[in-house]
């Protein structure tokens, strides 16, 4: 198995365990007896100029250990502060070290929308992210099937969540845009061998109809990089490692905002 078919495979494993711990049904009526949420994710994306979702993330497959110290907290609030649309928060708990208490902490800690990130494979993650207090999920289109996509995205609209439908091809793209994606997220990173190639946005943005959300993620370095996002006509951008790496968070958020 590549390392994207590992991943899909730990989170089922991870999901079965869950459920020995708290049944489905359980876990569903509780996310239903919520309040619904207003797709608060989607909302902070519909603005004229790009938004920025900042990532909380302390490690990855491909780049090992990022942050040894991880004040997540911390670290979300130099987000807001630094002007911030939504935080990505990791979840995985094995190739990324995330934890659900990182994103549940985090979504009491900040008034920005949270995105739960991880590798969604069945529809009990959907109602343990609306508990966790997340806006949004992630949906991995080369992880899942037409039909789990769009049954999916029903789920997210019944809870009030948002859902980012990650694609990394054309095919892929197509298939989000079957299942009646609103958000898509072109990953620049081929998440089965690691590679980068920025330019992947700029081929795919053209298949992607207005009306329909477009993020950039990984790949994003410098304000270069922000600017032809921009000039692409690209809705947002999600950074991770670069603004993990930085000591000053807010100053460099900055410096690609092109502020600085």
């Amino acid at each position: 198995m590549n390392i994207l078919e590992q991943l899909a495979a730990s989170a089922m494993a991870r999901t079965r365990r869950e459920m020995e711990i708290c049944p489905p049904a359980v876990v569903k009526e509780q996310a239903l007896a919520l309040e619904k949420g207003d797709f608060a994710f989607e909302t902070a994306l519909r603005k004229p100029e790009l938004s920025f979702i900042c990532e909380c993330k302390k490690a990855s497959p491909s780049k090992g250990l990022i942050a040894p110290e991880f004040p997540y907290r911390q670290i979300a609030r130099e987000y807001e502060a630094a002007g911030a649309d939504c935080i990505s928060v990791l979840t995985e708990p094995e190739w990324f070290l995330g934890s659900d208490r990182y994103l549940q902490e985090i979504a009491r800690e900040v008034s920005l929308p949270c995105l739960r990130k991880d590798f969604t494979v069945d529809a009990y993650m959907i109602y343990r992210a609306k508990l966790l207090g997340a806006s949004a999920i992630l949906l991995i289109c080369a992880i899942l099937r037409e039909e789990q996509i769009r049954d999916s995205l029903k789920i997210c609209d019944r809870l009030g969540l948002s859902a980012l439908v990650e694609a990394h091809d054309e095919e892929e793209v197509r298939m989000a845009l079957r299942a009646g994606a609103r958000i898509i997220g072109v990953n620049n990173r081929n998440l089965k061998d690691f590679t980068v190639d920025p330019e992947n946005s700029r081929r795919l943005r053209e298949l992607i109809p207005p009306g329909v959300l477009f993020v950039s993620e990984s790949g994003v370095k410098t304000p270069g990089d922000v600017k032809n996002l921009r000039q692409m006509g690209a809705d947002a951008v999600l950074i991770g490692e670069t603004l993990m790496r930085a000591a000053d968070k807010k100053a460099e958020l900055g410096r690609l905002r092109g502020l600085l």
